[in-house]
């Protein structure tokens, strides 16, 4: 674990721009940057931390408001949904952190009181604020590829410790946002939202929930991209540029909000079936990693922590794949599970599984939008329901397009790809037209009647034995290749 998290803190340090650091030393086609005085903000711990305070501040108003209005199935939905992902945000901060063999009472006290983030968010702070006021001495090198318009040149950044410290409190806040997001905030909007049409009516503070859980899903699922990106590209210097944030923004917030509004609304004309369908996708992506490792005759990765028996080994990737299911159960992950690699990601890009996911779940959404048409109670009689299925199947597939031009135009590595979106649709319609040439039939000559006409004298010519003579049927058979192959490349 301790190997893993090294080359983390080394991901993130590395987003450091050279045009931003003005000591750089060029040797032997290395450019060494030198600079220790540059420090990026802790942005994302910041942003972390006030989405973690505002949706549990939000959800305990409403809990109030739960409570004297006597709902007590609604307060209970809500207090677990709210409790459930700020217990497991502690443990995975005092993992990362490695708290429970140093001597800090404070901190373990504030992680009890379920204020870990918060403590941690002012750790960061006084490091960036302290960073660069004395001269320290470097701790690692951290070795990276720039790309710029297609050329790759060799970096190396000297990290000292403030740089370190930092990207230790952003990698802890990555993991507790992707936790916040698919075990808290997604079952929390989705309960709110049902609530909401349930109860015929609308309360400021759960609509203000309802946002700040909404925006945190969409936060997680942009953490979960960039990580994707960052651990398949880990030699290279991954820096997104607005535009494709902006694309990634647009492409999580319409499928994340789609997939809930389908999945709540046939809940409300099929309630009991809504369990099946949350418990077959769970239990699918749950055990999809596993049986591909069954399936490898693969062994269990030994750097998850080198502290741990096989039985806590076990425990710690069966919590990582019960999150990468919750994940997928509202939007692609991004990555896939490879519980034999020490940094349990598979490195590899799977267009074909992306494919299939994005095809699939249109169909599934498509299924439960009908079913909802069918089933749906007389509270919709004021809702153009016809127009609203229309607009949800729209924006799921605005998603998907958006997803392609990700892809195709904005991801920071694309140029790595061996193919990309437009090779893979022109693939598509080649071989499309690849088969309706084979179901067409090709001219055959051996069945052609052709009349040949040979005089008399060169018959007696005509050797069985010269191996030199032309064959009447290999020129035929060659000709008739030549027509066909020449009917494939015009395909």
């Amino acid at each position: 674990m301790s190997e893993v998290a090294m080359e983390e803190h080394e991901r993130d340090i590395s987003d450091l721009d050279p045009q931003e650091c003005p000591s750089v030393v060029v040797e032997n086609g290395v450019m060494l940057v030198v600079n220790h005085s540059y420090v990026h903000a802790p942005f994302s711990v910041v942003l972390a931390t006030v989405l973690y305070l505002a949706e549990f501040i939000t959800a305990a108003m409403l809990c109030s408001r739960y409570h004297k209005s006597e709902d007590n199935i609604w307060l209970g939905f809500t207090i677990t949904f709210m409790l459930v992902p700020a217990v497991l945000i502690q443990l995975a901060l005092t993992f990362i952190h490695r708290d429970l063999g140093r001597d800090r009472p404070l901190v373990l006290f504030l992680h009890l009181l379920l204020m870990g983030p918060v403590i941690r968010c002012f750790e960061a702070l006084v490091v960036y604020f302290k960073a660069g006021k004395r001269e320290e001495p470097y701790v690692t090198i951290s070795r990276k590829i720039s790309l710029k318009k297609g050329q790759g040149t060799p970096m190396e950044w000297e990290i000292g410790q403030s740089e370190r410290t930092l990207a230790t409190h952003r990698n802890a806040f990555k993991r507790t946002a992707v936790i916040q997001a698919f075990l808290g905030s997604t079952p929390q909007l989705t309960l709110q939202l049902y609530a909401t049409i349930q109860e015929k009516y609308f309360l400021p503070v759960r609509g203000a929930l309802m946002i700040i859980t909404l925006i945190s899903v969409i936060y997680g699922a942009l953490v979960c991209s960039v990580l994707a990106i960052q651990i398949r590209y880990d030699d290279y210097k991954v820096r997104l540029r607005p535009a494709a944030y902006m694309c990634m923004i647009v492409w999580r917030g319409l499928e994340i909000a789609t997939r809930i509004t389908a999945l709540v609304l046939f809940s409300t004309a099929l309630t009991h079936w809504v369990i099946l369908v949350g418990m077959v996708n769970l239990l699918f992506f749950f055990f999809l990693p596993w049986a591909e490792f069954w399936a490898r005759k693969g062994s269990l990765t030994q750097d998850v922590e080198k502290n741990f028996s096989k039985l806590g080994t076990t425990v710690v990737l069966s919590m990582f794949t019960l999150l990468y299911a919750c994940i997928n159960i509202f939007c692609w992950s991004a990555v896939q599970l490879d519980l034999t690699h020490r940094e349990l990601i598979e490195r590899k890009q799977r267009w074909g599984r992306l494919a299939m996911y994005y095809c699939g779940r249109f169909v599934e959404n498509f299924i439960l939008i009908a079913l909802w048409y069918f089933h749906k109670s007389d509270f919709y009689e004021y809702v153009c329901a016809p127009l609203l299925a229309v607009q949800l199947l729209i924006c799921y597939s605005l998603a998907v397009l958006f997803m392609l031009l990700f892809y195709q135009f904005c991801h920071p590595c694309r140029r790595l790809f061996k193919y990309n979106v437009h090779d893979c649709l022109h693939c598509i319609c080649c071989r499309r037209r690849a088969r309706e040439a084979r179901r067409k039939p090709a001219p055959s000559y051996s069945n052609a009647a052709t009349m040949v006409l040979v005089p008399e004298e060169p018959l007696e010519l005509l050797d069985p034995q010269n191996s030199e003579q032309p064959d009447l049927t290999s020129q035929l058979g060659g000709r008739e290749t030549a027509i066909v192959e020449d009917i494939m490349e015009a395909a």
